[in-house]
């Protein structure tokens, strides 16, 4: 009796195992699906740019990203028009 006792257990056990083990897989293969992983960038990235509470427009961050394009833009046309001049 037992050994039935600790086989019963030992299955049980075994199938545990086996569900969380299932459910871990699951959660790994939703973790890494690229759609999963494009989302989860997005939605980063407008986190920076809206405040989640308000739904406002977080104007400082898109006045940075603004300068910085602008400031970028600004040295291109400077580079050319000095490599043009030589």
């Amino acid at each position: 009796m037992a050994n039935a006792d600790r086989n019963s257990k030992l299955e049980r056990e075994i199938e545990e195992t086996r569900e969380q083990l299932a459910g871990t897989i699951d959660q790994l293969i939703y973790r890494t699906n690229p759609k999963t992983i494009a989302s989860r960038q997005a939605a980063a990235v407008k986190a920076l740019y809206v405040d989640p509470r308000t739904g406002e427009p977080n104007t400082v961050n898109i006045a940075k990203t603004a300068g910085a394009v602008l400031g970028v833009v600004v040295l291109f046309i400077t580079l050319r028009k000095l490599s043009s001049r030589s």
